[in-house]
């Protein structure tokens, strides 16, 4: 394990896009979704601007603080920013039944298993964007491995990469910063946490560069199995 890894016994994860597979669980949803409409639009292509919309609705709640309004309502929020620009109706028993599709995501197969060896050594904690009922639903229905905690920024009212979000989970596990490992596919993720002290996995399974940042992650891997490897050997 890198030296910097020593002291750390917790270890924190991005669910959504890391742990939970997004694209793999939404984009047949929305394949079933056209093809009941009768649209001729791409369900990657769709999904991929869905995905990219949420983060700048995520991004706006924070910045300009208005009100945090959460996760799910991020969702729905640029779902229907992209439907309106399909020219697609934003309402209706179908576009409620594709938001739910988020209530049964499922897990990545290589984070299941390495979830589940990792558990072994670790405390598992989830910190995640998502409304705290999605994420304590999620990891109980979707995630095998037994996790520890499930930590909500609800309880701050700011997205990550906001500080306050990793301060405050910092003290809610009773650890200092240096003690905990966040773990993620999203640089900005690591980049955030990295700021505030945490040791950082970048787990790159999208194959995308990390921030041109003095805050680098302690370990890049490819998948959950490459992380398990790393840090059950150290």
């Amino acid at each position: 394990m890198v030296q910097a890894l020593a002291e750390v016994r917790t270890l924190t994860f991005d669910m959504f896009g890391t742990v939970l597979d997004l694209s793999g669980s939404i984009v047949p949803a929305l394949r079933e979704f056209f093809d009941k409409s009768g649209s001729d639009a791409d369900p990657d292509r769709f999904w991929a601007e869905w995905r990219a919309r949420q983060r700048l609705e995520q991004h706006q709640d924070t910045i300009l603080m208005l009100g945090h309004r959460g996760y799910l309502d991020s969702v729905g929020r640029a779902l229907r920013h992209t439907l309106r620009r399909q020219g697609l109706p934003t309402e209706g028993t179908a576009v409620l039944e594709l938001l739910r599709t988020f209530e049964q995501l499922r897990a990545f197969d290589d984070a299941q298993e390495g979830l589940v060896r990792l558990a072994r050594k670790f405390r598992l904690v989830a910190l995640s964007n998502g409304d705290t009922g999605l994420v304590q639903h999620l990891v109980a229905t979707s995630v095998d491995a037994r996790f520890d905690r499930c930590i909500s920024v609800d309880r701050v009212g700011r997205f990550k990469p906001h500080p306050s979000v990793y301060r405050m989970a910092a003290a809610e596990l009773g650890c200092e910063p240096g003690e905990i490992l966040m773990v993620a596919a999203h640089a900005f993720d690591i980049l955030g946490a990295r700021a505030c002290g945490y040791r950082g996995a970048y787990v790159n399974r999208y194959g995308l560069p990390y921030e041109e940042s003095h805050l680098l992650p302690d370990l890049e891997v490819r998948d959950f199995g490459e992380l398990a490897d790393c840090l059950m050997a150290g």
